[in-house]
């Protein structure tokens, strides 16, 4: 059998349609008999159509969809969703790429969607190395593991209550600390302020 999957972020471009409805148009030209669909951003996991497709999916059937995107996170989570599908004996056919199956191009599409995902994993770490080095040159005297260290000393919240009873607003006083509201009033009830 072979089945689709389409995937939309938004309520919104489900509803106008037009985005769904050319993913549609686009599985049914590639022979999909039957086609879910999602209407949740990529980046959650919870996709209640994908999830009852993987579960109807037996060996021999074939996962169609448009792009790498509509199914996965990220390039390491498509891979892996691939890898875990081929497995099983199922084919995915990623219609902008091409067949992930175990010929020797199905091969060739793995490799580089796990070159991909390494790829993306090396530019996280890079990113957060890069953010790291800022952090760190920006506060030199507090910096610690990531991230600057807070004073969040009884005198500081003292300090920050006496300009809040002046006018300054707790909101303001968040922002300035760099911290949330929760924090803030969790720590002038442990101050008794």
């Amino acid at each position: 059998m072979i089945y689709g999957y389409a995937r939309v972020s938004t309520k919104g471009q489900d509803k106008y349609g037009n985005s769904l409805q050319d993913q549609e148009a686009k599985l049914k030209a590639a022979g999909c008999e039957t086609i879910y669909h999602d209407s949740f951003t990529g980046t959650k996991m919870d996709r209640p159509q994908f999830s009852l497709l993987l579960s109807k999916l037996q060996p021999g059937d074939t996962l169609v969809v448009t792009k790498l995107d509509r199914f996965a996170r990220t390039a390491a989570d498509g891979a892996k969703t691939v890898q875990e599908l081929l497995a099983k004996n199922i084919n995915v056919n990623i219609l902008n790429m091409g067949k992930a199956d175990d010929t020797p191009m199905g091969k060739l599409l793995i490799t580089v969607l796990l070159a991909f995902a390494e790829f993306e994993r090396d530019m996280i770490v890079e990113r957060t190395q890069a953010g790291k080095a800022v952090a760190k040159a920006a506060h030199p005297d507090t910096y610690k593991e990531g991230r600057p260290v807070i004073d969040l000393s009884p005198a500081t919240v003292q300090k920050f209550r006496e300009k809040q009873k002046g006018g300054m607003s707790a909101q303001a006083i968040c922002h300035e600390l760099g911290i949330s509201r929760a924090t803030w009033y969790n720590k002038l009830r442990e101050v008794g302020a």
